[in-house]
């Protein structure tokens, strides 16, 4: 291998690096499939963006039922003392009545795709900035 080529191959490997270390910021503009499919109708994760649902803007680490300025929450929802982690949101996502019985998230009756609720976690996440942050 040339030095040329030696050079060449390690700025790619570091623009590579640089790139895949960037994605995480990136992740909160360009939303996977799963949750376009499954939850954009009724959510967003841009601050204030409040639909039918709540705005999920840093929803990781919340407190549910505690979005400002959306109104519809349920009792259930409100008084639930549930804080979304990766394990609830997986579990609400999965069966939201399981979780918080009386919500108001009908008709949607969960997803049973654990890879699909995975992708959906873990966009939820990088969108959600540490409350350090």
């Amino acid at each position: 291998m040339t030095s040329f080529t030696r050079g060449a191959l390690v700025r790619g490997l570091a623009v590579a690096l640089a790139t895949g270390f960037a994605m995480p910021t990136l992740a909160a503009e360009v939303a996977p499939a799963a949750f376009n499919n499954h939850c954009r109708t009724c959510h967003s994760v841009k601050e204030g963006d409040n639909r039918l649902g709540p705005s999920l803007h840093n929803i990781h680490g919340a407190k549910a039922g505690s979005s400002a300025g959306f109104a519809a929450y349920s009792q259930g929802m409100k008084s639930s003392g549930v804080v979304w982690d990766d394990a609830t949101l997986d579990k609400f996502i999965e069966n939201p009545d399981q979780v918080i019985p009386n919500n108001n998230m009908k008709p949607y009756k969960g997803i049973g795709d654990a890879a699909v609720r995975k992708q959906i976690v873990d966009f939820l996440r990088s969108s959600s900035k540490p409350a350090d942050g």
